[in-house]
């Protein structure tokens, strides 16, 4: 008898494909490990027996890029990125997910993507068709698109039920998005950050980007603080006449509002004392209605998180993203907000009944009988974000039980019934002018129970009725100023994201924290977006050259082209083409007249020259260099005009006047934070420019997502020179190998008293022994492992040798004295008899690597031992 057929099934993330075979298992599967967990069981599928393997990616499979040689920012013109290729690279090198995929694809013959349901997800479907060798119309080998918008156990059986084919022209879209998002962000990008980095000394920035979304969002904050900014307060008064009637005190409202004039507002003032009669001219009682709200979607969500709950969007969106995994909500990314006919509300609110909060209000619900939510807007993508599982603060821990009880108050509200109150107005006359005054009185409460920041504020007025006179007790002229609008808060910035059709639900939160990341705005009390210096000058240089690159029209124009694509009704390479040669064109003019901006920027921002404090000399012109501490931290000549990049975390300092022997630099030393972090001498012109061939840079590369390093060869500090002469260099300083990967541990030059040795490649830590007034490697190599010999200079006190004898040399690894001393720390040890490593020679006893005593020759960028 044949096996029976295989069915891979793929999730995007390892949560969910545990779900999905949960429940198609009814909890009777094996689980075996691989880069992402794969679950097996035996089940029906289409009708008949098959093995299932469940798994999953974690999220997607690549991500576009630029090919290796448009990565160099200097010998790169970013004109030139507009025409440039573009190629896919795994997202999650370290998971090996193309692989994994491909490994699990062998043998089966259906393979069905229970991917996100939006158009991300459908991009990651055939990402993940193109790793498993599936092509969608090959008559062998079938592939499923499953729909589902939650992962409880009625939508998986329904969503399995109901298999589609997956949608090409969806995926296609996102294709486009991407490779014009990194076209034109990189172009845009590199040009500012290489032009304005260089120039001034309080430009706190590590890279001054630019992107076609992130842009105009950052450009409605910056119009809100120009209107704050130019706002002219002016005065104005009102009348506010009270009256006693019934035991009440009401203060009434005048028709006119507010004057700007205080002579004609006193004149009415008197004109109403002197009168001092009411009468009543109008009296009206009015049955209102609040309407219950329609269903909850991913924009509503984000603003009511901001405003109400202080998260953040893209916190509201990983909380929201972590209650839906886990079952508790439907999916939320969605923009509708009308539920689809077949909904079952009954279901969903007996799933709420038993809470403890709100499960007495649910089950009156029940039992009077629930109401239909009003009819919202299907974008016919998922229904409305709704609770799908019961849960309590103490399931789901603070932050997600205040998101998850927001979206089941919603849902509840919107089956609830109407808030029906009485609205009453009265109308009042006198010497020619009118006043009114309003109550309200709720006859129904309805969801405003459930929802009580919505509930109408009641105010009773006593009995009035037409033609009655009423004296007024007394008339005040209320004086005022016009104020400016307040800064953007988050939830109005989404508003105007979404109206203007910036982003899409699933990336608005990415943009609005770009913008605070990069520091162009800051989140101030109340989630109010205030723009910084930075952020104000991009967009007013923006404005000054061309306003189409920070308005939305522009984003919202190529957001529709993306969805005809998506839709089938435009190619996706002509949309790419056409949006991208206009981007080019705008780049050119741009380029041009940078100078408009800078104009700006230098009017904000000090020179290189006035900014800095000296701090170590010049290899070229011997005079002293500038050094500037803000990001990007940097030295600058102001003799040569040369700027010199350093690393962006750690301490810098002048390392003891000492000079590099290749190009009579002053050497730096740089501390890295933490207790046990690392002290790397360096020199800033090798930093900047290694003077050897393959080295590996660390530390100093800018990257900006997947837009390449600053500078060729950034990042070269003295560990990793091979220089053979100079005494900071890997050949003098590096000890032996490290045990735990192919780097070298190195001598930390000011570690004293607590010296120790650092790897160059990973975090291993040795110390060595404490308290010796001074340790320093030799020119001498251990004859049994080849690792360098060091000189050990114990304290009197506290040394072990015999007779008071304080000078020692020896291995680390071969003297029995210094290995016992020794103390590896994050990192294997490399215990005498049974050590292990892979770097140079082999220690007595076994501690055996990639050096001359056997194994593998080390790598001649890393090793030391040829010199």
């Amino acid at each position: 008898m044949s096996p029976p057929p295989k069915v891979l099934m793929v999730a995007e993330k390892p949560s969910i494909a545990l779900s999905i075979a949960s429940v198609l298992s009814h909890g009777q599967m094996s689980t075996r490990k691989g880069s992402t967990e794969v679950h097996e069981f035996n089940g029906m599928f289409l009708g008949f027996h098959a093995h299932y393997k469940v798994t999953s990616v974690i999220g997607h499979v690549f991500s576009v890029d630029f090919p290796a040689s448009y990565q160099d920012w200097n010998t790169t013109n970013p004109l030139d990125l507009f025409q440039a290729p573009v190629i896919k690279t795994e997202s999650n090198p370290k998971a090996h997910i193309p692989r994994h995929l491909s490994q699990e694809a062998r043998g089966c013959g259906y393979l069905v993507l229970w991917l996100d349901c939006d158009r991300e997800g459908e991009n990651i479907c055939f990402e993940v068709i193109e790793c498993t060798g599936f092509l969608v119309n090959e008559a062998k080998k079938r592939v499923y698109r499953a729909r589902f918008s939650s992962v409880t156990e009625k939508d998986i059986m329904k969503a399995m039920d109901n298999l589609v084919d997956p949608n090409k022209h969806e995926a296609l879209a996102v294709d486009a998005r991407q490779e014009i998002d990194l076209k034109v962000g990189v172009a845009f990008t590199r040009f500012q950050t290489s032009y304005f980095q260089g120039k001034y000394g309080n430009l706190d920035a590590r890279v001054i980007s630019y992107g076609p979304c992130q842009t105009p969002t950052l450009g409605f904050c910056v119009q809100r603080n120009m209107q704050i900014n130019t706002f002219k307060p002016e005065k104005f008064w009102a009348l506010r006449p009270y009256i006693i009637h019934n035991g009440y005190e009401l203060q009434l409202e005048w028709k006119r509002q507010k004057l700007f004039d205080m002579d004609v507002a006193m004149m009415f003032q008197k004109l109403v004392a002197e009168d001092g009669i009411l009468e009543v001219i109008y009296v009206s009682e009015k049955q209102e209605t609040k309407g219950r709200p329609s269903g909850l979607n991913t924009v509503n969500l984000l603003k009511v998180a901001s405003s109400a709950l202080g998260f953040g969007p893209q916190t509201a969106m990983q909380l929201a993203e972590r209650l839906y995994t886990q079952g508790f909500i439907s999916y939320p990314r969605t923009e509708s907000t009308a539920y689809p006919s077949s909904f079952d509300f009954k279901g969903t609110l007996n799933i709420l009944a038993n809470n403890p909060v709100w499960g007495d209000y649910v089950r009156g619900l029940l039992a009077e009988g629930y109401h239909k939510p009003r009819s919202g807007t299907d974008v016919g993508d998922h229904p409305p974000i709704t609770p799908m599982r019961s849960a309590t603060e103490d399931i789901l821990g603070n932050d997600a039980w205040r998101l998850y009880q927001y979206v089941c108050q919603h849902f509840i509200g919107t089956v609830s019934p109407d808030c029906k109150y009485v609205r009453k107005k009265v109308e009042f006359s006198v010497s020619g002018e009118y006043f009114h005054c309003i109550g309200h009185h709720v006859k129904v409460q309805g969801f405003t129970y459930i929802m009580p920041w919505l509930a109408i504020n009641e105010k009773n007025l006593p009995q009035f009725t037409k033609g009655e006179k009423i004296e007024v007790s007394r008339v005040e002229l209320y004086e005022g100023e016009t104020s400016p609008p307040d800064y953007l808060s988050e939830s109005e910035l989404i508003s105007l994201m979404e109206r203007n059709g910036i982003g899409t639900d699933a990336s608005i939160p990415v943009h609005i924290n770009n913008i605070c990341e990069r520091n162009y705005v800051q989140v101030q009390a109340g989630r109010k977006l205030v723009p910084t210096a930075l952020g104000i000058t991009l967009i007013r240089g923006y404005q000054c050259i061309d306003p189409d690159l920070c308005l939305p029209d522009i984003r919202s124009f190529i957001e529709h082209q993306i969805t005809l694509v998506a839709k089938g009704q435009a190619n996706h390479s002509r949309v790419v083409q056409h949006v991208l040669q206009q981007f080019k064109q705008k780049f050119s003019y741009f380029v041009q007249q940078i100078e408009n901006m800078d104009a700006l920027f230098e009017a904000q921002f000090s020179p290189l020259a006035d900014s800095g404090r000296p701090l170590s000399k010049c290899g070229k012109c011997l005079r002293y260099m500038k050094y500037i501490s803000t990001q990007p931290p940097r030295l600058f000549c102001g003799i040569c005009e040369e700027v010199y990049h350093l690393p962006s975390k750690g301490t810098i300092k002048l390392y003891k006047e000492l000079t590099c022997p290749l190009d009579n630099f002053e050497l730096l030393i740089l501390s890295m934070p933490g207790p046990e972090g690392k002290s790397l001498p360096l020199c800033p012109y090798c930093y900047n420019s290694p003077p050897f061939e393959g080295i590996d840079t660390l530390f100093g590369s800018t990257k900006i997502g997947n837009t390449g390093k600053l500078g060729k060869g950034a990042g070269m500090p003295c560990f990793l020179c091979p220089h053979p002469t100079c005494r900071h260099s890997l050949v003098a300083q590096g000890v032996c190998a490290c045990p735990e990967c192919s780097g070298t541990l190195i001598l930390d030059p000011v570690s004293a008293p607590k010296w120790r040795l650092y790897c160059n490649k990973c975090n291993c830590l040795v110390l060595l022994p404490e308290g010796a007034h001074r340790i320093t490697t030799t020119r001498e190599r251990c004859a049994e492992c080849d690792s360098t010999i060091i000189e050990v200079d114990f304290n009197k006190k506290t040394t072990p040798l015999e007779d008071g004898a304080t000078l020692h040399t020896g291995c680390i690894l071969c003297d029995e004295l210094l290995h016992s001393l020794v103390e590896v720390k994050h990192g294997r040890s490399f215990t005498r008899g049974r050590g292990r490593g892979r770097g140079r020679g082999r220690g007595r006893g076994g501690y055996k690597g990639r050096g001359r005593a056997g194994g593998k020759t080390v790598d001649p960028k890393m090793s030391f031992r040829d010199f």
